[in-house]
């Protein structure tokens, strides 16, 4: 098969959407890939089930424009992100009046019309908010040191309106974490490369057009097979040794790993790393109205006791996200269901309902986070959103830390 790294046989343990992204390029490189996932599927915590006949995402996910690694990948197994995410100018909309919208203006002037045009600010407070953005940006979005969210907007003067209705909600939809326990420097990472970004294509919402599995879990799937690699699903690793020389996994013998499970579980593998995390909460309230109820704009923000965000998914579907630990937690599924359908208020009730809930969705993004190394061993490497120091829990940091895993496999003698 010639020289170099064509027919080196990696493995790479868990099909997310890191893992996923390590073994596309490993495989385009021509290394011969064995990728092991636990599960029935690929695709990790962005995935397609099926439920009461349904095919659903296990969880509502949005993509932003600056997500350029995720869209590439999207691209290189053959699927359309251009036709099955719906791309849509950035607007914060909610259901007690506040309006931010961007115009297709060239940055930075999207923002600072979305700021002044903003609906239910005062003028002070939007020129307030202008001035800061424009320090972030002249300091390169790098703070003096990382400190909770909220005392990070307390120290700015980020006190009205628009902390309770964009910076706020905006933490707790990026880092999945409470403002008054997320990391400023992260929130202001994300800040950087969407609303703060040269490029006005980086701030536009990518919201599903289809589901998750055939954004990206399936066509990539169907690629790696059709391009020589193998895939293991429904198989868990048991036993994994990096020597001098190789890996080896369950008694075959590798020339690399990479190993991209959820971080909960990579210290089963590699006991060296200890798991030093914590985490936040995700439910997925699916409601289901009749066809021709739809939102004004298919992103909502619910600012009642329970209700966060609602993303309209067509044909009369409604997704509704509640992120971080909150009082939705200490109520049953039905109950959930019910206050999200008065708090929506859409003069009717939806005729099917669904919740997904996952206890350990993402990492708490918090201030000062220790993040774990890439290499492990020699031959032996680490991809995850969770590894990717300069993000919370995206899709983007694990599809750009898988990448960074295969390359480094690809660089090692």
């Amino acid at each position: 098969m010639g020289s170099g790294v064509n027919g080196r046989r990696v493995a790479v343990i868990g099909g997310g959407w890191a893992g996923i992204a390590a073994a596309v390029e490993l495989t385009a490189a021509g290394a011969a890939v064995t990728l092991f996932e636990a599960g029935r599927v690929l695709g990790g915590r962005a995935r397609a089930v099926e439920i009461a006949g349904r095919r659903l995402d296990n969880g509502q996910h949005i993509l932003l424009g600056s997500y350029r690694d995720t869209l590439a990948l999207i691209r290189q197994v053959g699927a359309d992100p251009d036709r099955l995410l719906a791309r849509h100018p950035l607007q914060i909309v909610d259901n007690a009046g506040f309006r931010l919208a961007l115009p297709r203006w060239p940055a930075p002037l999207n923002l600072a019309w979305g700021l002044l045009t903003a609906r239910g600010v005062g003028w002070r407070e939007k020129l307030r908010t202008a001035r800061w953005m424009q320090g972030l940006k002249r300091r390169e979005f790098r703070l003096s040191g990382d400190r909770s969210v909220a005392e990070w907007l307390d120290t700015a003067g980020q006190t009205g309106r628009l902390r309770h209705h964009l910076w706020e909600p905006l933490c707790l939809a990026a880092l999945n974490t409470p403002a008054r326990e997320a990391s400023a420097q992260l929130f202001t990472n994300v800040l950087r490369d969407s609303l703060g970004s040269a490029r006005r294509a980086d701030t536009d919402l990518l919201l599903p057009r289809s589901d998750f599995g055939r954004l990206l879990a399936e066509p990539a799937g169907d690629w790696l097979l059709a391009h020589g690699a193998t895939l293991r699903c429904r198989t868990r690793v048991r036993t994994l040794h990096a020597g001098i020389e190789a890996v080896t996994i369950d008694g075959e013998h590798y020339a690399a790993a990479i190993i991209a499970t959820a971080p909960q579980h990579v210290d089963r593998l590699w006991p060296v790393l200890a798991e030093n995390l914590e985490y936040q909460p995700i439910a997925t309230v699916y409601l289901q109205y009749p066809p021709t109820i739809h939102l004004p704009f298919p992103l909502l923000g619910l600012r009642g006791p329970y209700g966060q965000w609602v993303v309209d998914r067509g044909n009369g579907l409604l997704a509704c996200v509640l992120s971080g630990h909150g009082a939705w937690e200490e109520i049953d599924d039905d109950t959930l269901a019910q206050r999200l359908a008065e708090e929506l208020d859409l003069g009717t009730q939806p005729g099917w309902q669904q919740v997904i809930r996952e206890k350990r969705a993402t990492f708490s993004a918090r201030p000062n986070l220790p993040r774990p190394p890439t290499t492990l061993a020699p031959h032996l490497f680490l991809a995850g959103d969770h590894s990717w120091a300069d993000y919370p829990a995206t899709l983007e940091g694990a599809v750009r830390s898988g990448r960074r895993a295969a390359r480094l496999v690809l660089a090692a003698k």
